[in-house]
């Protein structure tokens, strides 16, 4: 009996690409394999036939003899044994059609990108609001020199690993299923350093403190964070660096409270100029300036200081400065003065709720309420 075209079994043109072979077959052993459909011969044969056709067609040197030749070509070559195409165990087709997914590695040539790093800056208000240029002292690992990152002596390139040829992952059937598992020998790099480099100790990195100048942009606030691009841990055997990221951390400032692009603080006055008003000298982060301060200002009260707050960093109009007043009430009077605020209080009494009219309106709100609650 004539056998089937391999590429009619995948459902494939002959033209189709490695990626395109691969799909289909995945799509078929999956649904024909003997252990998805225990006792079907029929599902069974048709499984022997993807296998069959899979292999020859994912190996370039095997197609290209079945294009040329058909089954003659690629006929001798493919035992019917457990590794041929009738025995494969479902443990194959798991590793086959998740291995993609999971990143198994091949031929890995035991280059690891360097880690990132960070550094946590602390700055003062006025650092974080006006930008600085800093220096940083890091602990970091830095490439070896004495062996260029290798850690071969002098510099010589590491060998093969021989217990996963290069691969940096060997499989252990447990059971049902083959596993992928990371290299014991050589730890996932796929090579070994046979002559370690005395300096490094095989490593290809030394530990050291390195200083780098940090350019700090106007406007930054805590949790923002500045990349130094390949200021971070080298990588191994010569790999690339990773980076720096240096984290923001502002302080507590003693007058002023960040709250986004704006600033505030509080700011305490006197009985007599929050009756009388007056004049006050607030400061800033650029200065001084000027507040006046109308006559019967209550306590609480905030004023806004235009352009007197923040720059953000990424962009926008500069905030303001919110200055909120608090009346001080004051403390360890003399007789004379007791007695002086006694007439001034009579004499607001007497003028009702023309001088205290939020006290007046509260007074009232406290009548309603008692007439209305029944106790």
């Amino acid at each position: 009996m004539a056998k089937k075209d391999y590429y009619e079994i995948l459902g494939l043109q002959r033209n189709a690409s490695e990626a395109e072979i691969k799909k289909a077959y995945r799509r078929l052993a999956m649904k024909y394999h003997p252990d998805r459909n225990p006792g079907d011969a029929e599902t069974e044969l048709k499984f022997k036939e993807v296998k069959s056709a899979y292999e020859v067609l994912a190996d370039p040197q095997k197609r290209a003899a079945y294009d040329q030749f058909g089954h003659a070509g690629v006929e001798g070559g493919m035992g019917g044994g457990p590794g041929g195409p009738g025995g494969a165990s479902f443990s194959d087709i798991f590793s086959d059609v998740f291995g993609d997914i999971f990143g198994g590695r091949r031929g890995g040539a035991g280059i690891f990108r360097g880690a990132d790093l960070r550094y946590n800056l602390e700055l003062s208000l006025e650092e974080a609001v006006n930008g600085v240029e800093t220096t940083i002292r890091v602990p970091s690992w830095t490439t070896c020199e004495a062996c260029d990152g290798k850690g071969q002596e002098g510099g010589k390139a590491p060998e093969t690993c021989p217990t996963c040829n290069g691969h940096g992952d060997v499989r252990v059937q447990q059971g049902f299923f083959s596993i992928q598992q990371t290299c014991p020998r050589c730890g996932g790099a796929g090579v070994v350093v046979t002559d370690p480099c005395r300096r490094c100790d095989g490593q290809g990195r030394i530990q050291e403190t390195k200083e780098l100048s940090v350019k700090i942009p106007a406007g930054v606030d805590t949790g923002d964070r500045i990349r130094l691009s390949g200021e971070g841990e080298p990588g191994e055997r010569g790999g690339p660096p990773g980076d720096l990221y240096v984290q923001v951390m502002v302080r507590e400032h003693p007058i002023f409270v960040r709250d986004g692009e704006h600033l505030r603080c509080q700011m305490p006055i006197s009985f007599v100029t929050a009756a009388l008003g007056g004049e006050l000298e607030v400061p800033t982060l650029s200065g001084r300036v000027s507040l006046r301060v109308p006559e019967g200002t209550q306590s609480g009260k905030v004023f806004r200081v235009r352009g007197k707050g923040v720059k953000p960093v990424r962009g926008g109009p500069q905030g303001d400065l919110l200055v909120r007043v608090v009346v001080e009430t004051p403390v360890n009077l003399t007789r004379e003065q007791k007695e002086l605020l006694r007439k001034l209080d009579e004499t607001l009494d007497k003028g009702g709720d023309r001088h205290n009219p939020e006290r007046t309106s509260w007074l009232d709100k406290a009548k309603r309420f008692f007439e209305e609650f029944k106790f």
